[in-house]
């Protein structure tokens, strides 16, 4: 059974962006009768809120989209908010360690930022880390341990890794990309890397479409299914629908959030309409439901580079016409 999903986090009202990376997700599962499931990716706390989760199967809904399980449905691999899976991901993490792939980590942000010459990893993540507690001897490790708690980090392979993304094809990454990767910050939060995978095999996910931006997670991710003996899911790296002005879309764009769209009583079948029209699923921009592009979806079809939007075509939803 071909299984997708799509994993919001509730930091804000989805928008134009996420309604986009949602639909696509929706009928490349669509598209093979499979089934599809909703989580919701709550666990980095400041940035997530429980006003923002509950809005999302509502927004999603009125845009004609659906779920066999999900935060609202209930299923038979739920809970589906991460939040509350938290024992899951402790499992996981103590599987690894008995397996031997991580070790414990005693440098901060501040040093690891220090090092200048050191490539970068994950851009959110500052420069790769080089290495420095899993070199240390076991009296250096002692020592810091008096003086701070760790957090957990992942040896990744010495090998290369090839895989094949379903949107953007072949990709090769060197070996020891990225660097060593943290599973467990020092704080006691669960890394979104270790909680992705554990939610994505235990929910047996199949296919995960999603955007261009989290290709690089991609090889990281697929080292602990590896790692784990798990089997590793398809993946499609979508490019990103862009504003007018080729930048993210943002709230300096204006009105592009679906609570503002339903609040103008716009119709869930044109902003379907813009999305499809600008991913070439539609040759013109013209109101659709969701259901009726499954027959026309396919990864093929869609553009290599970023999505901008026609600043017309965004003009006309916002203003409220098609």
């Amino acid at each position: 059974m071909v299984r997708g999903r799509f994993a919001p986090t509730p930091s804000g009202l989805l928008h134009l962006g996420n309604a986009a990376a949602a639909l696509l997700a929706w009928l490349h599962i669509r598209a093979q009768d499979g089934q599809f499931v909703l989580r919701i990716e709550d666990i980095d706390g400041p940035r997530s809120k429980p006003e923002f989760a509950e809005r999302i199967p509502e927004d999603l809904r009125w845009l004609g989209l659906d779920w066999e399980e999900g935060p609202d449905t209930g299923g038979p691999y739920g809970p589906y908010i991460q939040s509350r899976r938290l024992e899951i991901y402790a499992e996981v993490l103590e599987m690894l360690k008995r397996m031997g792939h991580t070790y414990p980590c005693y440098c901060s942000r501040a040093e690891l930022t220090a090092i200048a010459s050191a490539p970068h990893g994950l851009a959110s993540e500052g420069p790769a880390y080089p290495g420095i507690c899993r070199k240390a001897s076991k009296e250096e490790l002692a020592e810091k341990a008096s003086r701070k708690t760790p957090s957990i980090r992942f040896e990744i392979p010495e090998e290369p890794l090839v895989f094949v993304d379903e949107a953007v094809g072949v990709q090769h990454v060197p070996a020891g990309a990225g660097g060593d990767f943290i599973v467990k910050r020092a704080d006691g939060f669960l890394a979104y890397q270790l909680a992705v995978v554990a939610d994505d095999a235990a929910m047996d996910i199949t296919h995960v479409l999603r955007g261009y931006d989290l290709l690089d997670s991609t090889p990281r991710q697929i080292w602990l299914y590896e790692a784990l003996g798990w089997q590793v899911p398809r993946f499609a790296h979508v490019p990103l629908l862009l504003g007018p002005d080729g930048s993210r879309l943002a709230k300096r764009h204006g009105g592009i959030t679906l609570a503002d769209m339903r609040q103008r009583q716009i119709r869930p079948e044109t902003v379907i309409g813009l999305i499809a029209h600008a991913y070439g699923l539609l040759d013109r921009f013209e109101p659709v439901a969701a259901k009726d592009l499954i027959p026309l979806f396919s990864l093929d079809a869609l553009p290599k580079e970023a999505v901008r939007l026609a600043e017309e075509d965004l003009a006309a939803v916002i203003s409220g016409g098609d």
